[in-house]
């Protein structure tokens, strides 16, 4: 499907617009490049530094080879080698070679440290764009990235992925998380483009249904994050931990934006492929869109978005992060894209203009991943700038079609084949 022209002058059509994307782009990935250590990646502080004693971080590494892996699929110099270096660390040293998969931390120990599907999702993104990148070693990868997500992860009954194992892979978590459904959903999407599989385009919407259009949907399309293993709501979930960084309390506007994004990815991968497209997947992503921003945008008298927010909608944890912000502005160019209408183009002026004015940091480099309620550099929940894969999408996405997949896009780009238009 291609839009008609579109009826406004949109900053995504606009040749300075598109240079300076790319342009921070190179920006961030010179400063992610001091995060490789001699076996994958590790976090870097707010001045770009490794600290002493860094030791690689598996999902650090498998963030840092796909966006290297979309790089050098641009024709950037150097990023070859670094999605080179992720992919032999996340088939070398960073894989449980005894029991198959990846762990989350570098202590082995059974006791405390468990195989996550968060962390395989990343590593089978990581593989697939390195496989489409033509990188060594990265179809081995991602085959077994893909084995075990199925032999494990995948629950068919459910439609969804399971949380996670312990190291052995004889224990499962009593529990569901939104967050990783969403992380499997973007994987999902370019696994289906470098497998040439459909199923997995099935599978995706099999999640999406259930996550939004049931549950979020229920719950004015704010996205409910905990579930049991029976996919009831926990809604006092991590109460007395409302600041983590991965399963906070309450809602969480970042990912109400990145499932609408999701949603139109999805929706454009579906009529690529020829698969029926539910029409709702555009109106729920329009409601998500409509709701994270009524709700965390300025809502506490500051600008910018906060983290999280209790039940009746309250700003809770008040911080802004970087990747919420990233992932507003994705979704507001994923909506200008799919329906040409000039308040998604106003989102998205107005997310880079607090973004332009807040979160880059032109002076250490990269972008400040956290700031407090005062737009001041912080560092409680996401200290230092360990992550590249969010703001280097942000960057990529308005750039790019709604499908294929990043990954396939860039390379298709690079062949001179058309892939405008959703």
């Amino acid at each position: 499907m291609t839009l008609d022209p579109l009826p406004f002058s949109s900053w995504l059509t606009a040749p300075a617009h598109q240079s300076w994307l790319a342009a921070e782009g190179l920006r961030l990935l010179e400063f992610a490049r001091g995060s490789r250590l001699d076996i994958g990646f590790g976090a870097l502080d707010a001045q770009g530094r490794l600290g002493a004693g860094s030791r690689p971080d598996t999902l650090i590494t498998a963030r840092m080879t796909h966006s290297f892996a979309l790089a050098h699929l641009q024709g950037i110099g150097g990023a070859c080698q670094y999605t080179s270096h992720g992919v032999q660390a996340l088939a070398g040293p960073l894989r449980d070679a005894e029991h198959g998969g990846w762990l989350a931390c570098a202590d082995p120990r059974p006791d405390n440290c468990r195989k996550s599907a968060y962390l395989h999702a990343f590593v089978a993104l990581a593989a697939s764009s390195a496989q489409v990148a033509g990188r060594p070693g990265a179809q081995a990868l991602l085959d077994e990235a893909i084995e075990i997500i199925e032999r494990y992860f995948w629950s068919e009954e459910e439609g969804a992925l399971r949380e996670s194992f312990n190291r052995h892979w004889s224990e499962a978590e009593a529990y569901r998380g939104a967050n990783i459904n969403m992380h499997a959903t973007e994987a999902f999407l370019a696994l289906a483009d470098a497998t040439g599989d459909a199923l997995w385009l099935t599978r995706a919407l099999r999640i999406v249904e259930r996550v939004i259009h049931q549950h979020a949907a229920a719950n004015g399309f704010m996205v409910i994050e905990h579930f049991d293993g029976h996919w009831q709501p926990l809604r006092d979930y991590n109460q007395a931990n409302p600041a983590d960084g991965f399963r906070p309390y309450g809602t969480t506007p970042g990912h109400g934006f990145e499932w609408a994004r999701l949603l139109l990815h999805l929706e454009a991968a579906l009529r690529k492929a020829t698969l029926p497209a539910p029409p709702w997947l555009l109106e729920d992503a329009r409601q998500l869109f409509d709701a994270n921003c009524r709700h965390g945008w300025v809502v506490d008298g500051a600008p910018g978005i906060v983290y999280t927010l209790d039940w009746h909608n309250r700003p809770l944890m008040r911080q802004r992060l970087h990747w919420v912000h990233c992932e507003a502005i994705a979704a507001a160019s994923a909506l200008i894209q799919r329906t040409a209408e000039r308040r998604y183009e106003d989102w998205y002026r107005l997310f880079w203009a607090y973004c332009e004015q807040y979160l880059l940091d032109l002076r250490e480099g990269s972008w400040h991943h956290e700031l407090d309620p005062n737009n001041h550099p912080g560092g409680e929940i996401w200290p230092g700038k360990p992550d590249l894969y969010h703001a280097w999408q942000a960057l990529l996405i308005p750039r790019l079609p709604l499908a294929p997949s990043l990954a396939t896009a860039l390379a298709q780009q690079g062949r001179g084949a058309n892939v405008t238009g959703v």
